[in-house]
């Protein structure tokens, strides 16, 4: 099995949704599958024109010369592709959605209704990868994610494909904690990120109880709201005694 994953956080190698992805791959790794971590912060991708030359001109190709010609053959040679990214505004990060916005070539242009009597693009390629979606937001509450979730099994019907796995992590922040009493519950979770990695590899999905297990905050959410308040209290009183006299 090979499994490439498509890390769509600003923050890149030091995101919360690289610790995530690298926890899965690892365990899916140990087991036997070929895996890739691709951090979309380091490729040049512009901007889809919307001019469809990758349909008309150059069959299957864009026209912009930048890195997603190699991306795209990573894409349509695996097996399983991981699209990774932290919550912004209900959605995925404008990175990810450039990538996405990108895929554009791997469809043929023509228009086909599916089973269900919805129209989609036909398939230019006789097989697509799973999709399977990684995700984590700032704040507690696993119904921020509702708008991503209808997303991506969107994207995949469109591309003949299906979402097979979902991890998403609400008060995603906590896997960087460095508070001593936390070090067991993120260690764990670590630990759990790596078990479904294996269970996917050897089941094809993952276990209704690793993710369950996975869905379940680190803390309860009135506590992470009370912690987080105090840090953006105390990262904006730092901002005032550096420049008081613009914050009166």
């Amino acid at each position: 099995m090979k499994i490439t994953a498509f890390n769509g956080s600003p923050r890149g190698r030091s995101s919360n949704t690289g610790i995530m992805v690298s926890k899965f791959l690892q365990g899916a790794e140990n087991t036997g599958a070929e895996t890739e971590q691709i951090f979309l912060s380091e490729k040049k991708i512009g901007n889809c024109m919307g001019c469809f030359k990758c349909w008309i001109s150059t069959p299957g190709k864009c026209v912009i010369r930048d890195d997603i010609t190699n991306l795209l053959e990573k894409v349509i040679t695996s097996d399983v592709i991981v699209m990774a990214t932290p919550l912004y505004v209900d959605g995925v990060t404008g990175i990810l959605k450039n990538f996405m916005d990108r895929m554009l070539p791997l469809m043929d242009p023509h228009f086909e209704k599916d089973e269900n009597g919805e129209c989609r693009h036909v398939k230019r390629y006789e097989k697509y990868p799973k999709v399977m979606v990684v995700s984590n937001c700032g704040m507690p509450g696993q119904e921020h994610f509702q708008t991503l979730k209808l997303h991506f099994r969107r994207m995949a019907r469109n591309f003949h494909s299906e979402v097979v796995a979902e991890i998403y992590l609400d008060s995603g922040e906590m896997l960087k904690s460095p508070v001593l009493l936390l070090k067991p519950l993120i260690a764990e979770y670590k630990r759990n990120l790596s078990r479904a990695g294996v269970q996917f590899v050897n089941d094809g999905a993952i276990s209704r109880k690793t993710s369950e297990k996975l869905a379940k905050p680190l803390i309860p959410a009135r506590m992470y709201i009370r912690e987080a308040n105090k840090y953006w209290d105390r990262e904006l009183a730092k901002l005032k005694e550096t420049s008081p006299e613009e914050h009166k």
